[in-house]
């Protein structure tokens, strides 16, 4: 497997959008609170996000970015609060889809207004369980209510509203933001043109829950914890990290794993450890658990994974059939599946391409050939960026991947 460097654009470059700004909006219902899915409310809502390039004077050009589970509104430039200590999510680095953003890449910026939204119940700015509850004064800790795909697509719909955009040119998400584009297809079909779902399939598998579980029951049962009521800087540290760090094994694969790190140990020849760190995968979990824990929340985790499970289109939408379900799209779907992806297998994804063509819905699905596992949605940017480039631009020049 040849080394896939990231190749980040300095915010000068012509191909960058340059330097960016988070804003906030804030939702407070005039008569009613914002009532969620699963029977909570909300008083008082803030949305961040991030808009690039310029809303067409007959505002059509608009394209959605739904992020995935660790992902944030953050998708290109380079971040002008990376050094705000109130914001530590903030890190001075370009946006994590930076390769498909921008002047004259797959997402031209040039061409297409571009917005992404931090989800409800996050730790990135949107309120959540780590924000102050305007009822108590205090942080919401677990108080905070339960949170679903549905309520971060109609939190999405008011914030579009907000910025007199009526109509999506299209919405685009892998993963979990895949997931939140098959739910805009659903919930809004006459508001979206073109849907793009990567790595994603109309609901997570039982081996999907139950490394979910895993992960929380990890976070929980972290003796500083303290049923997410933990201070700044002393929360469960050793649970959220051990939550990522099985979480990051579903992301890849297990020849990419092999060819990666194999049995290769840190020290070729040297004595055994016991039970430290000892193998180079090891090392490398260690490290994604670790640099987790700097940017991440532990109750967040647990809100979006979550609402990750709860997520069932054919539920909602379908009284539990996917091709009743199938049949509220009017968009134009693009399915992307990746060939190791076991997360989100790709015979998920072809069955749910294979519901919308028999409900008579335009769908292309493509699985794209890559041994990086669910990861490739990030990952394999020259693939995607080219089959996005092709979906969204009208002309259609070729599907080559």
């Amino acid at each position: 497997m040849k080394a896939r460097l990231r190749k980040y654009d300095p915010p000068n470059s012509p191909t960058s959008v340059g330097w960016t700004k988070a804003f906030t909006w804030r939702l407070t219902p005039p008569d009613t609170p914002w009532q969620l899915e699963c029977g909570g409310h909300l008083n008082e809502v803030t949305v961040e996000y991030e808009t690039y390039g310029e809303l067409s004077p007959a505002r059509d050009n608009a394209i959605l970015i739904a992020h995935a589970l660790s992902g944030d509104a953050h998708v290109a430039g380079w971040d002008r609060d990376a050094s705000d200590t109130h914001r530590p999510w903030r890190k001075n680095k370009p946006g994590w889809w930076d390769a498909v953003v921008g002047p004259g890449k797959a997402i031209d910026t040039r061409t297409f207004f571009v917005i992404c939204a931090n989800v409800l119940g996050g730790c990135y700015g949107t309120t959540g369980p780590r924000s102050i509850c305007p009822e108590t004064g205090r942080r919401y800790g677990l108080s905070f209510p339960k949170v679903t795909v549905g309520d971060w697509v109609r939190l999405q719909a008011r914030l579009l509203d907000h910025l007199g955009i009526e109509r999506l040119h299209g919405v685009v998400g892998g993963s979990l933001g895949g997931q939140q584009a098959i739910e805009w297809a659903m919930a809004f079909p006459e508001r979206v043109a073109r849907c793009i779902v990567l790595a994603a399939s109309p609901r997570l598998s039982a081996q999907g829950l139950a490394f979910n579980a895993v992960g929380r029951y990890s976070i929980m049962n972290d003796p500083l914890f303290l049923n997410g009521d933990y201070e700044d800087g002393q929360g469960p540290d050793a649970g959220l990290a051990a939550a990522r760090m099985l979480a990051h094994i579903t992301y890849l694969s297990e020849s990419g794993m092999h060819q990666k790190f194999g049995r290769r140990r840190r020290v070729a020849h040297g004595p055994k450890s016991g039970f430290g760190v000892e193998f180079e995968v090891e090392s490398y979990l260690e490290y994604q658990g670790r640099a987790f824990v700097e940017r991440f929340d532990a109750d967040a985790y647990l809100y979006i994974t979550r609402a990750m499970d709860y997520y069932d289109c054919a539920e909602s939408w379908g009284g539990g059939d996917l091709a009743t379900a199938c049949r509220r799209v009017r968009a134009e779907m693009l399915i992307v599946s990746f060939s190791s992806d076991w997360l989100y297998p790709r015979a998920q994804c072809r069955d749910f391409a294979i519901h919308l063509c028999r409900a008579g819905r335009p769908v292309t699905y493509v699985d794209v050939p890559s041994n990086l596992g669910h990861d490739a949605f990030l990952v394999e940017t020259d693939a995607v960026g080219r089959l996005i480039s092709a979906f969204f631009n009208p002309a259609r020049k070729g599907w080559s991947i």
